[in-house]
């Protein structure tokens, strides 16, 4: 029964993540949002801080990327019980790195057309990590069959947001969307299911530095009024640095159960 219980919250939830946008007023994109904090221009780099602050997203990135590198029987003895489960690690960390390039093209001239393509490899690397929740914790079959429907789902956001603006609308609902349900139900599943490895327990610590994140980018302007050293968008991407490099960490030192 409980376990039936947890598949009805998680099935009320994924089936909120489609209608809640529908039935939601329209979030449109702030007019001010380009309009970051620190935009010095530093080695003829304008947005300096906010452009390089992307390097230590690639690195952790590459880390990952490095990391999976290793044989296949080494991975298969230690990292994963089945080797096709590097394939979704590979996919987010490749994203990660995608998304230090997109973050980088964005904040030399930051305006809707360039956003667009950093959006897109945040929403594919949010709804893998999903994904991985899924394969982990739920059931392998369903988090497979789960990655190419997220990633479409996470893409077509943004696709739809962009659409949106092209036609006077702007509305973010779906984006906005797929990054709560992702969270949401990353948390769900961590509480409700026990991960088929050592050191599951580290997926909450990369949701506390991606809260982390999400908030500094928040308080962007507040942060860097404390004497004007760096602003809360470049604190933002530190955090999402290390929470990808606490996801390396966590498969570089788990174990199968």
């Amino acid at each position: 029964m409980r376990c039936q219980n947890q598949y009805l919250i998680f099935g009320i939830l994924s089936v909120g993540m489609v209608l809640i946008p529908i039935l939601m007023p329209p979030i449109s994109q702030s007019v001010d949002y380009h309009q970051f904090a620190d935009q010095r221009t530093y080695f003829g780099t304008p947005n300096f801080f906010n452009v390089v602050s992307n390097i230590f997203i690639f690195f952790s990135g590459l880390a990952g990327l490095i990391l999976l590198m290793r044989s296949r029987e080494f991975l298969l003895h230690i990292t994963f019980i089945k080797f096709s489960e590097r394939w979704p690690y590979i996919i987010l960390f490749l994203s990660v790195i995608m998304a230090s390039l997109a973050s980088t093209y964005y904040h030399l001239a930051p305006d809707n057309a360039r956003l667009v393509w950093d959006r897109f490899p945040i929403s594919i690397g949010i709804v893998t990590l999903l994904s991985i929740v899924l394969i982990e914790r739920m059931n392998t079959n369903i988090g497979f069959i789960s990655l190419p429907c997220l990633i479409l789902f996470g893409v077509g956001s943004v696709v739809y947001w962009d659409w949106s603006e092209q036609f006077g609308l702007g509305n973010l609902n779906y984006y906005i969307a797929v990054q709560l349900y992702s969270i949401l139900a990353i948390i769900l599943l961590s509480k409700y299911f026990s991960s088929r490895y050592t050191g599951g327990a580290a997926i909450y610590v990369v949701i506390i530095l991606y809260a982390f994140a999400k908030l500094a980018e928040t308080l962007d302007h507040e942060i860097y009024s404390l004497g004007q050293v760096i602003s809360g968008h470049s604190v933002k991407h530190l955090f999402v640095g290390l929470a990808v490099f606490q996801i390396v960490h966590m498969l570089q030192n788990r174990r199968r159960l």
